[in-house]
């Protein structure tokens, strides 16, 4: 298949693939006390600043948490917007290779019926040519003794035979050729079958990508409105009192948490469109099913220091009914260790960034799987580029979010997240 360079830009599906990570933690709000009859006016100007002092400061976590998660989605909106191109691209070229197919297609049918017809002259003529030699004189004799000489008997037995021999020899020449025409247009067609199921893949993966997109944009619109509603409650924190301007950042906190939650699985789903082509163009293993996925470690040597699965960690996004959730495993090291593709695979993104997942690397594995390795010092791949298990995709950093160095590996089965544990050897 002539994928190259379709599957080289393949990786700008997943861009912008957000970093699991939840607004910052609301800072607590000071409870001014009921009035007594010892308090002063001071008292109570100064715990009422005090809590709106508080609320300027989460309600400006919230408003960095929101603007990040916008910048982010940018990028997907950019991804998106290559992965379309390029989608496009991909339909042009199939069907202008579906066109020149048809064609030669065309061309062999036209052929094969000037050699039916051919054929069916030449045992036409056969036929006509064993009637007239049945019509003559049976034996040479009665020949001999028509013509009055030996030479033209002979000639004229002679000139029978050579032209039986010869119409046979035709005919089966033109049935060899009949079978060889026959033989290459069962090959084109065999050629147009095959790109025209790789087609209507790319065209599923354009209508899927038309979805994404749809959602994309209502995040978009839905994300620049809470940004301003987030600016607008701060502008108006002095008109409000402390209980209501706590329950508006509650419910804008809660409503940004939803929005960073579905740009991260609206990321994931254009990761999955790159996926399915690669695995349509024959690019990636046919799949397994649960647990089939045979992996190594993507470190020699590192310690544990977080398991998959809920966590206290705040600083880790809500997952279903948990409130922190870690969407992967934590590999510690010396600064720099070799961070290692655990299985076979075909890359599908390298980014460099400065927050959540900081520099990392997501590779397709066939069959819904993906891998994903964060926090990367440096890259040693590029989009596009066939890994085998073991080779070197990037060293282990402290990029983005990131308490000191050490590898998030993450592991993804049909877009939900799954303890790579069950997938990896005992250490």
């Amino acid at each position: 298949m002539k994928r190259a360079a379709a599957l080289a830009l393949a990786a700008a599906m997943c861009a912008a693939l957000f970093a699991l990570r939840g607004p910052a933690p609301a800072a607590a709000t000071t409870v001014c006390p009921s009035p007594s009859p010892s308090a002063t006016a001071t008292d109570a100007r100064t715990c009422t600043q005090s809590s709106l002092d508080q609320l300027t400061q989460r309600l400006g976590g919230d408003l960095a948490a929101a603007l990040t998660t916008q910048h982010q989605l940018s990028a997907t909106v950019a991804a998106a917007t290559v992965r379309a191109q390029l989608l496009a691209a991909e339909v042009g070229q199939e069907e202008l290779t579906i066109r020149q197919l048809q064609n030669q297609i065309a061309s062999l049918d036209e052929q094969i019926a000037n050699l039916e017809l051919r054929i069916d002259n030449e045992r036409a003529q056969l036929k006509a040519l064993a009637r007239a030699m049945y019509r003559r004189p049976s034996s040479f004799l009665d020949i001999l003794a028509s013509s009055g000489n030996l030479a033209d008997a002979l000639t004229a037995t002679g000139d029978m035979v050579i032209a039986g021999q010869r119409a046979h020899a035709l005919q089966e020449r033109l049935a060899d050729d009949l079978v060889t025409v026959q033989a290459d247009r069962d090959a084109r067609q065999s050629d147009l079958d095959d790109e025209q199921a790789t087609l209507d893949q790319v065209q599923a993966s354009v209508d899927q990508l038309a979805t994404i997109q749809v959602q994309i944009d209502t995040l978009t619109n839905q994300l620049a409105a809470l940004i301003t509603h987030i600016r607008n409650t701060v502008a108006q924190l002095p008109n409000l009192s402390p209980d209501e301007a706590a329950q508006i950042a509650t419910l804008m906190e809660q409503q940004e948490t939803n929005l960073s939650q579905q740009s991260q699985s609206a990321a994931w789903a254009l990761a999955g469109v790159g996926g399915g082509d690669a695995m349509a163009l024959m690019e990636l293993p046919a799949g397994f099913g649960p647990f089939g996925l045979q992996m190594s470690w993507p470190m020699i040597r590192g310690t544990l220091t977080q398991l998959f699965g809920p966590t206290t960690f705040a600083l880790e996004p809500p997952l279903g009914q948990y409130k922190h959730f870690h969407t992967g495993i934590d590999i510690a090291a010396a600064y720099g260790t070799p961070v290692l593709a655990a299985a076979d695979g075909l890359v599908v993104a390298v980014r460099h960034t400065t927050v959540g997942y900081g520099n990392y690397v997501i590779v397709a594995h066939g069959g819904g799987y993906f891998t994903l390795y964060a926090h990367l010092a440096d890259t040693q791949v590029v989009e596009g580029q066939h890994v085998v298990r073991g080779q070197l995709v990037g060293d282990e950093g402290a990029t983005g979010l990131a308490t000191g160095p050490h590898l998030h590996f993450e592991l993804r089965y049909n877009g939900a997240v799954i303890d790579p544990l069950a997938y990896l050897p005992p250490r």
